[in-house]
């Protein structure tokens, strides 16, 4: 019995890809920082970290069962839990619908505003697995869908919704979807002959990796702007410096379009990037 509940929770794990929690939460994280420009209580982010771990566990299920199909026709995705048939159909929809139950009941131990805020949260996730059948901008959808995690961790930690978070919302919204163009590369080919749509399959090759570079300077000026409204310490744009740095790099590794850089520039240096941001964000508040 308890063999059979690691093997379900192992599949599940994988279903989400939970190891790429390493991309969001750290921005939340930093959101949370920023939006007085000190750390919050315990209880405040403990509930913020249960709401984005829920949210990208629901977003991650209803994903994979829009996409099931899709992913079925993808020898790259043909293995996943779903097209594999390691989990079912219904197993998934239970998951997904017990991580949105627990996303709503993380907004009743925070500030009210975010319970009649969190379907602003979900809709774009539902909507996004859809754009890819119809538009190149799938990508900026995926970003919208994850930069409002950031500014509603602000917004849970001041209760209000003001202008200031989706600056960096917006800034995160961009970093993600220039690394989720990369990530389309490995699609590049099955997308076409299965009329999909992303920037490198409707444009080319070089044309996404332009795509990308723009889209990482545009969320490297967003984090300087959030930083500069919200007066944060030399330490902070010391952070944004090295994020962009490394964004940079990202996208000398990916100057041509090589498949087996994709891991590294996409898994590899976005994690260390989100990292070294809640660093930066952080050490800010103690040494000003």
């Amino acid at each position: 019995m308890n063999h059979m509940l690691l093997t379900y929770a192992r599949r599940f794990v994988r279903l989400i890809k939970f190891e790429h929690s390493v991309f969001a939460l750290p921005f939340a994280y930093s959101a949370a920082f920023l939006a007085e420009l000190r750390v919050p209580g315990f209880w405040r982010l403990f509930w913020i970290t249960v709401a984005m771990v829920a949210a990208r566990s629901f977003g991650m299920a209803i994903n994979r069962l829009i996409d099931a199909e899709i992913d079925a026709r993808n020898p790259r995705t043909a293995g996943r839990e779903l097209p594999a048939g390691r989990l079912s159909r219904r197993q998934v929809w239970i998951f997904a619908l017990v991580s949105l139950a627990v996303l709503v009941g993380a907004t009743f131990n925070l500030p009210v505003i975010t319970r009649y805020l969190w379907p602003v949260v979900v809709i774009p996730m539902v909507i996004y697995p859809y754009t890819k059948r119809w538009t190149w901008s799938c990508h900026l959808v995926l970003g919208l869908a994850d930069g409002l995690g950031p500014a509603g961790a602000w917004v849970a930690v001041t209760g209000v919704v003001s202008w200031e978070p989706f600056l960096l919302g917006i800034g995160v919204g961009l970093w993600i979807a220039g690394f989720d163009v990369i990530y389309a590369f490995m699609d590049i080919k099955v997308d076409r002959e299965q009329g999909l749509h992303s920037i490198p399959a409707d444009f080319g090759e070089r044309s996404a990796l332009w795509a990308t570079r723009l889209l990482h300077s545009g969320a490297v000026v967003l984090l300087l702007g959030t930083g500069l409204v919200q007066g944060a310490g030399p330490l902070y744009y010391l952070g944004v410096g090295v994020c962009a740095a490394l964004l940079a790099y990202e996208n000398w590794l990916m100057r041509r379009a090589e498949l087996e850089k994709v891991g590294v520039a996409f898994m590899t240096m976005n994690g260390i990037i989100s990292v070294v941001f809640l660093f930066f964000t952080t050490l800010s508040l103690f040494l000003p």
